[in-house]
């Protein structure tokens, strides 16, 4: 029988919800807004969630852990934070993806596109046990205003699959699922072909979603967040879920591992 899984792919802004930008708000605030987020994450109930602008321990989202909070609050067992930006002093800024799990995440690797102490970009790698098998996982964030830094970001992400995919691919259950805040306009030349062109290569990859938008959540123009299925995985659902607790609305795909 085909293994389930269900994937949430999500930018919670912080935490700071609707607001234009973080630090309006209290440290109260913010770990309710981080409550908020918990509750909608066990309502969709998902096995895997991969998050993008997560903080750490940053002056502007509260001073405390938000993935740990969020962990807790959600009821994942195991989770992942990749760190993109380290900047520390009065005013911290420490923060990046995470990845939440049900299952156990066996191996994690965060890697960085540059070296700016602040509005950094990155992707972490994660191989996830699922039920004896090993699932990798990459959850990015790419560039939201040049499009040659985003080519340049997916540039990176390729390459670092080349290389995974000669180490590690006798030991995968299926390659890698690809989710994250692609930040893609809506010119086909831009990083979401580029990936789909890759991807291609490496056997049938879907895309999804495959219509709707998620961002502004509020009244949404623009579809940023996206969660790529390699062979292998059959994909049973696919909805963009309308909430307003981040300034991007969550993806869920439920697919098979076959």
């Amino acid at each position: 029988m085909p293994q389930p899984l269900r994937i949430v792919t999500y930018n919670i802004a912080h935490g700071r919800g609707l607001k234009p930008i973080q630090g309006l708000g209290s440290r109260r605030g913010m770990r309710a807004q981080i409550m908020k987020i918990g509750r909608l994450l066990r309502s969709l109930e998902p096995d895997v969630v991969a998050i993008q602008e997560i903080d750490e321990d940053s002056s502007w989202a509260g001073n405390f852990d938000q993935l740990e909070f969020l962990r807790r609050c959600a009821h994942f067992p195991y989770a992942v934070f990749g760190v993109n930006n380290r900047r520390n002093g009065l005013l911290r800024f420490n923060y990046g993806n995470a990845i939440l799990s049900r299952h156990p995440i066996e191996d994690s690797e965060n890697i960085v596109f540059g070296k700016k102490a602040i509005g950094e970009k990155g992707f972490l790698y994660a191989e996830i046990d699922v039920q004896g098998s090993r699932v990798p996982f990459v959850n990015m964030h790419l560039h939201h205003r040049s499009r040659a830094r985003r080519l340049k970001q997916v540039g990176m992400v390729m390459d670092y699959l080349d290389r995974k995919h000669l180490e590690r691919h006798t030991d995968w259950r299926v390659p890698p699922i690809v989710c994250g805040d692609l930040n893609n306009p809506s010119h086909k030349t831009d990083a979401t072909a580029s990936l789909f062109q890759y991807f291609l290569q490496h056997g049938r990859y879907m895309l999804y979603p495959v219509s709707g938008r998620t961002y502004p959540s509020l009244l949404p123009q623009r579809l940023l967040d996206f969660v790529f299925l390699p062979p292998g995985c059959a994909a049973t659902s696919c909805r963009v879920v309308r909430s307003f607790l981040s300034d991007h609305r969550p993806v869920v795909v439920e697919c098979r591992l076959k």
